[in-house]
């Protein structure tokens, strides 16, 4: 059962912010699965900050896209028609080859998921490598201690609004975090279990932190960079741990970016700052399903989407994540 597909290609490489031209939708045709294969529609594509890396030809933890070929990134679909009977027609799969309507692969390429037990969209937020990276972020690269201070950049983005919460349920104290404008700003502390939020769109983050944290900051999980880390940085207490995580505040720009000024601070508070891949912690990733499947049924970790629908808009949403649109983690909706 051949199908044809629309799939969204990489055209040209953006210098500075992509835009619309940097990519092409492209009709193809799928041939049916061969043994060991499957054919999957896709119903929801992920759109994460990492991609803008991958735009780059530029030597990375992952490479960069092809041009002139479908992008990839994370997907949950149906099998519609299968080579293998351990991924039978009918199954939810999650699997890498996003960015288009339909896809063909190895069976041993795609994990089956229980969608009746959770909707789909949680196994590319919560119970993905989004939640993932939060987990891993404050367990294994920065941990949290019982009574911390933390404070989370991108507080209201897909990793962000998770990581406040498991901070909490970590031992922390006091959670705060940084997003953009006043709505964001309050969703954080009544929705997102912050005790207190700074809208970074106000200047003076150094100030702003320091009136929502006077005790200073035990660990910072660092989504942002630039200004951020900076702040962070002043504000943090002896032995503090930073987990960088990503630094979106970077991702767009066509040269060198100056690090922050006041890293020799590291020195006298003794802080770990340390860096890390979420692909590098994945033997946490049944520990972290487990906590959090738990956690999601008993309504203990609220997460959120910002969902834009079809194939023909995902540069859209992928452009609009990019710009803080989002509340939560984007995701595209490809069928009803």
């Amino acid at each position: 059962m051949s199908v044809t597909s629309r799939e969204v290609h990489l055209i040209a490489r953006p210098v500075g912010e992509p835009a619309p031209t940097d990519f092409a939708l492209v009709e193809t045709t799928l041939a049916d699965p061969g043994p060991g294969q499957v054919l999957v529609r896709n119903d929801w594509i992920s759109v994460d900050p990492y991609m803008r890396g991958r735009m780059n030809d530029t030597k990375s933890y992952v490479a960069p896209y092809a041009l002139g070929e479908p992008m990839d990134g994370g997907a949950v679909g149906t099998v519609i028609a299968s080579g293998d009977d351990s991924v039978p027609v009918g199954a939810s799969v999650l699997h890498a080859l996003g960015w288009r309507e339909h896809a063909l692969l190895p069976a041993g390429a795609v994990r089956v998921v229980d969608t009746t037990a959770v909707p789909a969209g949680a196994y590319l937020n919560a119970l993905g490598m989004i939640g993932l990276t939060a987990y891993a972020g404050l367990t294994e690269v920065a941990p949290v201690r019982e009574g911390d201070v933390v404070f989370v950049s991108g507080a209201a983005g897909a990793v962000g609004s998770i990581a406040g919460q498991l901070a909490r349920k970590l031992g922390a104290s006091r959670v705060v975090g940084s997003a953009g404008g006043p709505e964001k700003k309050r969703r954080l502390v009544e929705e997102f279990g912050y005790d207190a939020a700074i809208d970074y769109r106000e200047g003076d983050l150094e100030k702003q932190l320091a009136e929502v944290a006077p005790d200073g900051v035990d660990v910072y999980f660092d989504n942002v960079g630039g200004d951020h880390l900076r702040a962070a940085i002043a504000a943090m207490r002896d032995h503090g741990r930073i987990a960088l995580c990503g630094a979106i505040s970077q991702y767009n720009a066509t040269g060198p970016v100056p690090g922050p000024d006041n890293l020799f601070l590291a020195v006298g508070k003794r802080l770990s700052l340390r860096g890390f891949i979420v692909g590098d912690h994945g033997h946490l990733m049944g520990e972290y399903v487990r906590r959090a499947s738990g956690w999601l049924a008993d309504g203990e970790l609220r997460t959120e989407e910002t969902v834009v629908d079809g194939i023909d808009d995902a540069v859209t949403a992928f452009l609009a994540m990019m710009r803080g649109a989002n509340t939560g983690k984007m995701l595209v909706r490809l069928t009803d």
